[in-house]
């Protein structure tokens, strides 16, 4: 009776606060895909407080940024992703994207290399944003 109880108390202390998180992640995507984007935001938000090292809310915050124009916040949490993963493709991609926005061609140039050399989903991209690198800074 009493290693049931033990047992329960430890599964209601340890579960809640993994399933919250799993919860607000998924909760923040449906809201991303329905473009509700303040209250995506939030979730993904409340998710990175249970989960500091949740690369994909990170991830999407950066592109809720950009949807929003706000293109330093985009930019740190890019950083942030590669901080937890640096072999995230999609937000290296991304950095490299937003570099060539801001024609700093050098550090584009950089993140692509690096792209290319892990690449596994984004190599197509990569050397499509290799081509458009030098295009642009020929120019």
């Amino acid at each position: 009776m009493k290693k049931t109880l033990i047992l329960l108390i430890f599964s209601i202390l340890f579960s809640n606060p993994l399933i919250a998180n799993t919860k607000f992640f998924e909760e923040g995507l449906n809201l991303y895909k329905n473009k509700k984007f303040d209250e995506a935001k939030f979730k993904f938000e409340q998710d990175i407080v249970f989960n500091p090292k949740s690369e994909k809310s990170y991830l999407y915050l950066s592109k809720i940024y950009k949807t929003l124009d706000k293109i330093d916040l985009q930019e740190k949490n890019l950083n942030t992703v590669i901080l937890l993963n640096p072999e995230n493709e999609e937000a290296i991609y991304n950095l490299v994207k937003l570099n060539l926005e801001k024609s700093d061609y050098e550090k584009s140039k950089k993140l692509n290399k690096r792209l290319s050399s892990l690449c596994k989903k984004f190599c197509i991209k990569s050397k499509k944003l290799n081509i458009e690198i030098e295009n642009l800074s020929k120019k």
